[in-house]
């Protein structure tokens, strides 16, 4: 039987701009996850002032990264998300660095799957919408593949993708409702795969 609650879904804004073409798509797809029911969560990477990974390694020894900064709320957000939905541009074939370094920030998760054993945690959706103004000869593949890769150690399933290229300037999304529709589809979709993953629990 699916649970009554409305399911969470963290809807993270990779840009370090706010309200540019990313995060108006990943507006679109917060509406997507109420209209289905779902209750989406608006974390904007660029405002949280996350420090870089030191790569120390203490996490591997504690599963706890020990940098005291707002990342101890994302990782709340995430723990308690049934989907994650992340959108970013296309700053040189890869994302900017405030989302990468958010990536970076992660690792605690890997140490304690790989490293410390702990229990995988339970599977769950996700997508990535992707905004490129195009030209680069080098593709966006170098956004998708870190993504992947997060999503992997959190236990998301990379589930729907959207990529959409030619917006460049902040404002330049608007001329493409149907990349803004398909993206309000996607939210749908997402909050529709969390009702099937938890028939599988």
């Amino acid at each position: 039987m699916i649970e009554a609650v409305e399911p969470r879904v963290l809807c993270i804004a990779g840009s370090p701009r706010r309200y540019g073409n990313s995060e108006t798509l990943l507006q679109a797809c917060a509406s997507g996850v109420s209209a289905a029911g779902g209750r989406p969560e608006m974390l904007p990477t660029v405002e949280l002032g996350l420090k870089q990974c030191l790569g120390c390694n203490e996490c591997s020894r504690t599963g706890e990264c020990i940098i005291s900064d707002r990342m101890s709320e994302v990782y709340g957000l995430i723990d308690a998300a049934e989907a994650i939905v992340v959108a970013s541009p296309v700053y040189f074939a890869t994302v900017p660095a405030v989302l990468k370094a958010l990536y970076d920030r992660l690792q605690p998760y890997w140490a304690r799957r790989y490293v410390l054993d702990e229990p995988a945690p339970s599977r769950r959706p996700g997508a990535f919408l992707v905004v490129r103004s195009g030209g680069d000869p080098y593709g966006y593949e170098a956004a998708v593949y870190p993504t992947k890769s997060v999503f992997a150690v959190l236990g998301v399933d990379y589930v729907e993708e959207l990529v959409v290229e030619g917006p460049d300037s902040p404002s330049e999304i608007a001329c493409h409702p149907a990349a803004l529709t398909r993206a309000e589809r996607i939210g749908m979709r997402v909050v529709e795969a969390v009702g099937e993953y938890r028939m599988r629990r």
